[in-house]
């Protein structure tokens, strides 16, 4: 059978079981739609958990990032990484133990205000919008590629995917599907890349493979002929960095520091019956995390040294079936500019003939490799439980913040269950909408606008969450301070650079060498000066409050 037939097949009954899974598991009740009923098991939160954080950008985008950037692509891998730790050990049982729905929600309780609640409301429907672009671009880009589509229209078939189960699921509908797009997304990552390390070093394990020499020269290294074939193409070498080094840092510690901030992961948390599930959940999760973020470099090697043996210096007429594919969908541009009809890479831009969108490696990798039609089919599959997860998680995060923090804590308190979930999944709906516009119009490539939101979530809610679960003093007034202060610089300086004058985005240009995409660190100790000044001059929190931030940092008491 041919790749499209093989891709009908498999993800038409991935989405067949989403939705089977979504109609079996309907939201009956709020807490059901908000935190699955509280009732979720630490094994199937872990893998749920694990999915909802796999995004698009780890799929899809990350091993293209580091195919393309080499070491300078590695902040992807060490910010996503190390931030799910920090979550894990420092926000996930505190705020389980709260006991609240949402993020908005321990914001305003903790700081005892309506006004806190507001501004976390609209922090976490900003960065969940901006998150949710990249998801949409990525779904987009695997339709269009695998279902002959335009990328746009692949953003809309998406959308009516997404739109099904999550706004008749919502949490519990929702989770339950994630960890059925666990297990597809893993076996659709690691089956190519055991293939191709296989192929390349004789060794099965890609992590080994990464580190080892070629099968048919075993007196090279991988890594070694990849720098080899970068350099003689006039690109950086692939183990060598280029971004000033405070720039790799402040991007890293925004991607780590994101991750503990973000509403969409925090709200897993929520959905086990007992504190100390959240914790074993996050670890059933790190684990299910390592193996696909320990095989994304040898996969970004494999691809990129497959990449360059199979087209550079290749006729045009006789280029694999897999160009003139991608050819089509847009993503894959080929331009004759000395007219010899040959095909050259190169560093230099007015040398290089084809242009390859980064976000395709991963998508293109089992075609590049010449592997059989149904593993090409399965990656699709897989790129598509990632982005759809992801997208499911942030709709849910924004359905929440409008019904129950805006309308049932904040605009009218009367509001019944069955009302209240009624306007959650209105909510939902016009998220999708606007999320398939977001998607259509992309601020970026897909890890690009995935990194903006976890900058805009270290800058806004990181320390409003620390400090109020670890320094019992912080009042309203500092957090709100803080927030507002946080989110506005960093949402400034990110519009400034990408969308108003982006030929200033370069190094000569930026605030101290730092680029939009880690300007968040910087927005996040702002945040944490202002609040604490701020702290220092208004009164302190009522006893009750404090009694309360007391008992949550207690082990071992009840939730």
């Amino acid at each position: 059978m041919d790749i499209q037939t093989w891709t009908f097949i498999i993800v038409g009954a991935t989405f067949a079981l989403y939705i089977g899974i979504a109609i079996w598991s309907r939201a009956g009740s709020t807490k059901d739609f908000y935190v699955a009923g509280g009732s979720v098991p630490p094994l199937a939160n872990g893998m749920a958990t694990a999915a909802d954080w796999m995004s698009a950008a780890s799929f899809i985008s990350m091993a293209g990032m580091i195919a393309f950037l080499g070491y300078d692509g590695s902040v992807y891998l060490m910010g996503w990484t190390g931030g799910y730790v920090l979550l894990a050990l420092l926000l996930a049982p505190y705020l389980r133990k709260f006991g609240k729905f949402t993020v908005p929600d321990f914001v305003g309780d903790r700081y005892y205000s309506s006004s806190a609640r507001l501004v976390a409301v609209l922090c976490a429907v900003f960065i969940s919008f901006t998150y949710v672009a990249g998801q949409m671009r990525g779904t987009g880009i695997v339709f269009s590629r695998f279902l002959n589509v335009d990328v746009n229209t692949g953003v809309i078939i998406g959308v009516l995917i997404v739109f099904f189960y999550a706004v008749l699921g919502g949490m519990k509908g929702i989770t339950y599907t994630q960890v059925a797009q666990y297990c597809i997304l893993i076996f659709a990552y690691l089956v190519p890349v055991i293939f191709i390390s296989i192929m390349l070093t004789g060794h099965a394990i890609p992590q080994i493979g990464f580190g080892s020499t070629l099968a048919d020269d075993p007196g090279t290294y991988l890594l070694d002929r990849l720098d080899g074939l970068t350099t003689d193409l006039g690109f950086a070498m692939f183990t060598a960095g280029s971004k000033p080094m405070i720039d790799i840092f402040f991007i890293t510690a925004a991607l780590m520091i994101g991750t503990a901030g973000l509403p969409h992961v925090i709200v897993r948390f929520f959905t086990v019956p007992r504190v100390r599930d959240a914790r074993t959940s996050a670890g059933y999760a790190l684990i299910f995390i390592v193996l696909l973020y320990s095989t994304a470099p040898a996969l970004a090697a494999f691809a990129k040294t497959n990449l360059i043996d199979s087209v550079h210096e290749v006729p045009y007429e006789e280029v694999p079936e897999w160009v003139t594919s991608w050819e089509q969908t847009g993503l894959i541009t080929f331009e004759d500019k000395n007219g010899d009809g040959i095909i050259q890479l190169s560093g230099d831009p007015d040398v290089n003939e084809l242009n390859v969108d980064r976000d395709i490696i991963v998508l293109a990798n089992p075609e590049i490799a010449q592997l059989p039609n149904w593993v090409i089919g399965l990656v699709a599959a897989g790129g598509l439980a990632a982005a759809l997860s992801t997208a499911a998680g942030l709709l849910l995060v924004i359905s929440t913040s409008v019904a129950h923090d805006l309308f049932k804590r904040t605009l009218r308190p009367d509001l019944s269950d069955k009302a209240e979930l009624r306007i959650a999944r209105i909510a939902a709906g016009f998220a999708v909408i606007v999320a398939g516009y977001f998607g259509i119009n992309p601020p970026g490539f897909v890890a690009q606008t995935i990194a903006f939101a976890f900058g805009l979530a270290a800058a806004s809610f990181f320390p409003a969450i620390i400090l109020g679960i670890f320094y019992k003093k912080m009042n309203k007034e500092g957090a709100i301070a803080g927030m507002v202060v946080g989110i506005l610089f960093t949402a400034a300086y990110i519009v400034y650079f990408t969308f108003l004058f982006p030929e200033y985005n370069s190094p000569d240009y930026w605030w101290f060498g730092i680029s939009p995409e880690g300007i968040g660190t910087l927005g996040m100790i702002l945040n944490l000066i202002v609040a604490l000044v701020v702290v220092r001059f208004t009164k302190s929190p009522p006893k009750d409050i404090q009694d309360l931030v007391e008992n949550i940092r207690i082990p071992g008491t009840k939730s």
